[in-house]
């Protein structure tokens, strides 16, 4: 990363290399992958500020108010350039609010043509005020920012070199300047930059103390327990008292193979030396030729063997790191791209709401196309959800409510006819002992947004197995007038009425059932074409009473089929009535001839005469025989007429393919009624939305600057 200081080409450390990685610090990328870089760390008393000046040979602010308070990361960069050019900008903490940071990142410094100790302390103290950190005690400012100083210099003699220094870390509170906060807070921020895996960490701790005892060399093996990325400083030999030197070589040596990266001492100026203008590298070898100080290689001694241990393990680490560094910000940058493209078009504008939600209809209505042409292969919704098959889901209703009608819908049995003599009282209106099931009309699950608009419908009994026969005979009986060998035509609307009682809970349940199917076919279509939850949910609640129209039109079309069926005068031209009554009768004549056969050699034969016999009847046991050929007959025809016109007229007219159907109201029609307040409402961004873009927007325009950056 440093280059010698007799400035040959050669000594340059992959400037190329190094300048993309301190590019892609400069626009935030540390935020979303490691990088490669050097971090100086270590206590406030431990030379840091030293260090650093002797390896940027700049004069860091010696002022207590402006010590280091916040990271500032420091550029060397030679370049082709006549004259020296010094720059200063500010890269503000990813959490910073927009406007702060623009106004952060438009700050420049000013008239730094070279950076002097009276220049430097100058542009500190601006840089303090931007950051609104505290410059006096009892400001009430904070002491400490995540944000970051850069500081660029480039010049013809130049070495390459980059470093980040962060705050020393302490342990005692000073009253008016620090707080226990401010403790945890440094603490992490150092944490954070040595924590990078891919951190050269430069531990700086004074040669005259117990370095084992030293909290930032316990950091650095915590974060860094093989050692093999942190880099040791050993400042103030001249403190060391006599005696304890060998210890301290011991440690150049090797022999401490907790910091693999080995350890260099650098003899920093005291007070008194800077003031009488001793020059640093007369002083560190003047100290080297000491005994015992000899026995230390010159690569472990000084800030000159300081500066090439920096730029060997640099710049072998960014070369290490470059490949997957690089294969990480397009992976990041892939993530970021489908995490935007999974929010859907940006729907800021009433254009952009409008196109939003005419998107979402458009693939609704397609959706539905597909659903009710059973043409499932088109999409692998249909495999993912039950519930968006929808003709097979109505089809299949259907045929449970024609069997349900056809096995369960009469109150007493056709089957069991019993004989004419059986007195009325004898019908006990209740079901044998061993048939106590019930059936329940409802086969669906209900949904709470709609149950309260569905018609009841209660469980209901197995037909009664008793005399129909008499049943109707009673009610003959009950209603007779001044017929001669008929009956009431009103008769036989009471008696199919009643009959036909349990089609009300059936066709209730029926409806109810299909209802939901529709309703439950809409809400996970609209979940399967919108992305975005909130705005299903809001497009379900703005067309609710609408929907409940359309549904409710089907209910009101059952109740008028029910009314038609079992309140009106019996009517029908379908000749299959006639089919019906004719073996009804022709049932009842092989009855009774059946009686009178005998057998033959040929088989079961009736003598002629026989087949004129006619059995002797009242008029009253006459009309009771014609009302139960002529109920079965008809009941049968109005069975499957009702089945037919409620699964066509109410379901499919009014809920599958009519002109006003549920799924017709997802329309692009429906986008232009729309006024802006109600397009905002429905289609507009959640303020958390919009955020969420932002940041991806923003991510990813940093990543594509690194991918360009690394190309």
């Amino acid at each position: 990363m440093a280059i010698h200081p007799s400035g040959d080409d050669q000594g340059l450390a992959d400037p190329i290399l190094l300048e993309k990685m301190d590019k892609l610090f400069a626009c935030n990328i540390g935020n979303y992958i490691d990088l490669p870089q050097l971090v100086v760390v270590g206590d406030q008393s431990s030379g840091k500020s030293s260090v650093l000046e002797g390896l940027t040979r700049l004069a860091f602010p010696r002022d207590s108010g402006l010590c280091t308070r916040f990271a500032t990361q420091i550029i060397f960069r030679r370049s082709k350039d006549s004259e020296r050019r010094i720059m200063a900008s500010i890269i503000p903490e990813s959490d910073a609010e927009d406007a702060y940071a623009s106004k952060l990142k438009d700050w420049t410094g000013k008239n730094l043509q070279s950076l002097d100790a009276e220049t430097f302390s100058q542009m500190m103290t601006e840089v303090h005020i931007l950051m609104g950190v505290s410059r006096s005690q009892d400001d009430g400012l904070p002491t400490f920012s995540k944000h970051v100083l850069r500081v660029e210099i480039c010049g013809p003699q130049e070495d390459h070199m980059s470093v980040i220094d962060v705050p020393g870390i302490f342990r005692n509170v000073i009253p008016g300047k620090s707080t226990r906060e401010d403790i945890s807070l440094v603490r992490d921020m150092v944490q954070a930059y040595m924590r990078n895996p891919r951190s050269i960490i430069l531990t700086v701790v004074p040669a005259n103390v117990d370095i084992a005892t030293q909290e930032i060399v316990e950091m650095a093996h915590e974060l860094d327990p093989d050692g093999v990325r942190t880099l040791g400083v050993l400042t103030k030999p001249d403190l060391v008292d006599k005696g304890a030197e060998e210890k301290v070589i011991d440690l150049t040596r090797g022999k401490d193979m907790q910091v693999r990266l080995g350890w260099v001492i650098v003899r920093n100026l005291g007070q008194s030396e800077l003031r009488g203008g001793v020059h640093r590298d007369a002083a560190e070898e003047k100290h080297r030729t000491r005994y015992p100080w000899g026995f230390v290689g010159r690569e472990n001694f000084g800030i000159a063997a300081l500066k090439n241990r920096i730029r060997e393990i640099v710049t072998a680490n960014a070369r290490q790191a470059f490949s997957s560094v690089r294969t990480e910000v397009s992976k990041n940058l892939k993530t970021r791209q489908v995490g935007l493209r999974s929010l859907g078009l940006e729907r800021t504008t009433m254009e952009q709401q409008v196109q939003y939600l005419l998107g979402i209809f458009s693939s609704f209505q397609d959706l539905t196309t597909q659903a009710l042409g059973a043409n499932y292969s088109s999409s692998d919704a249909f495999d993912d959800s039950k519930a968006l098959r929808l003709a097979t889901e109505i089809v299949t209703r259907n045929e449970k409510f024609s069997e349900d009608l056809s096995q369960w819908g009469h109150l007493i049995s056709f089957k069991n006819v019993f004989p004419l003599q059986a007195d009325a009282s004898d019908i006990a209106i209740k079901h044998s002992e061993s048939d106590t099931r019930l059936l329940s009309p409802r086969k669906v699950k209900d949904i709470p947004e709609i149950q309260e608009i569905l018609p009841e419908s209660s469980d209901i009994s197995p037909p009664l197995r008793h005399d129909i026969c008499s049943w109707i005979g009673d009610e003959y009986r009950q209603s007779r007038g001044f017929e001669i060998g008929t009956f009431n035509h009103v008769l036989l609307s009471s008696l199919m009425k009643k009959q036909s009682t349990k089609w009300v809970s059936l066709a209730n349940g029926y409806i109810g059932d299909i209802i939901t199917i529709v309703h439950t076919y809409i809400t996970n279509g609209l979940r399967q074409v919108c992305t975005d939850r909130k705005v299903s949910e809001k497009l379900l609640s703005f067309l609710m009473d609408k929907l409940l129209e359309t549904y409710q039109n089907a209910i009101d079309e059952v109740d008028f089929l029910l009314f038609v069926e079992r309140s009106i005068t019996p009517m029908t031209l379908n000749h299959y009535l006639n089919d019906n009554l004719e073996k009804c009768r022709q049932r009842r004549a092989n009855s009774i001839q059946a009686k009178k056969a005998f057998d033959s050699p040929e088989g079961k034969v009736v003598r002629v005469d026989d087949l004129n016999h006619h059995q002797n009847m009242s008029n009253a046991e006459h009309a009771v025989q014609d009302l139960h050929d002529i109920l079965e007959s008809y009941y049968k025809v109005a069975r499957k007429r009702f089945v037919d016109n409620v699964c066509v007229q109410a379901t499919g007219y009014y809920l599958m393919q009519g002109p006003i159907i549920p799924m017709s109201l997802l329309s692009p029609s429906l986008v232009s009624s729309l006024d802006r307040e109600q397009l905002d409402e429905i289609a507009g961004e959640e303020a958390t939305l919009k955020r969420k873009r932002e940041q991806l927007h923003k991510e990813i325009a940093d990543l594509s600057i690194a991918r360009d950056i690394l190309l």
